[in-house]
């Protein structure tokens, strides 16, 4: 009789464990219960994702920056400024090479210089155009005679003119296209000795230095700019002789 009293007695308290155990939750269902859990792990996984995104996003900013720099290069362009490299400029077509477009270059001076992005401060400084209270990169070299007399401007290199015409600030422009990229800007003329159509020879007459409103300071002179496919270039860079 005792032993069957001992053995109900430890199914009871068997069952009573097992009861007891089943009832009482986990460590992670308490965890999970807890009212800040969810909402702190939303934040987490959301914080998570937008930091993969910017990453990605910067990554492909990085690539995209590096591929458009690689391409001015390989265009012959310039990071900064936008101005073409000389290394990458043809400055010679049909057996011609890129000159000086007066007679003597040696009786003239530079009156305003080209504007250099790598050059100095000073340099900087002194390759500005100033107009109508505003301050721009000179994007040329201006040549004037030493005793401020006006001078014969010749085509710089064979080609066609494009551009003949006066022009409110620039005084008289001739523009010339040749058959290598290039194209040569002529302006502060007092005069025009050709006009639009024309197909020059290097070195023909096509008018002479004046004066022009945009930039009435350097008296008489003439602006000579080249540009290689839109670009500007510094012509003493190209130009090898100073004939």
């Amino acid at each position: 009789m005792n032993d069957q009293n001992n053995k109900t007695r430890k199914i009871e308290e068997a069952s009573k464990s097992v009861v007891g155990s089943s009832a009482r939750p986990s460590a992670w269902k308490r965890f999970f219960a807890k009212r800040w859990v969810f909402p702190a792990l939303y934040m987490a996984a959301a914080a998570i994702i937008v930091t993969v995104l910017w990453l990605n996003a910067s990554s492909g900013d990085k690539t995209k920056s590096q591929e458009v720099a690689g391409s001015g290069i390989e265009n012959g362009v310039a990071a900064e400024g936008d101005s073409a490299s000389p290394d990458a400029v043809p400055a010679a077509a049909n057996g011609e090479t890129l000159r000086w477009p007066v007679t003597n270059r040696e009786a003239l001076t530079v009156s305003l210089p080209f504007y250099d992005v790598n050059g100095t401060d000073d340099q900087k400084a002194a390759a500005m155009v100033q107009y109508d209270n505003q301050f721009t990169p000179h994007t040329a070299i201006d040549l004037a005679s030493k005793d401020g007399k006006a001078f014969d401007v010749k085509a710089a290199m064979s080609g066609e003119v494009v551009v003949a015409e006066q022009t409110p600030v620039n005084g008289y422009e001739v523009q010339i296209k040749h058959p290598n990229g290039l194209t040569t800007v002529y302006q502060s003329l007092a005069e025009l000795k050709v006009k639009k159509g024309d197909e020059v020879k290097q070195g023909d007459l096509i008018g002479a230095a004046g004066q022009s409103e945009m930039e009435k300071s350097e008296g008489v002179h003439v602006h000579f700019e080249v540009l290689s496919n839109g670009q500007s270039v510094d012509p003493s860079s190209l130009i090898k002789d100073k004939e």
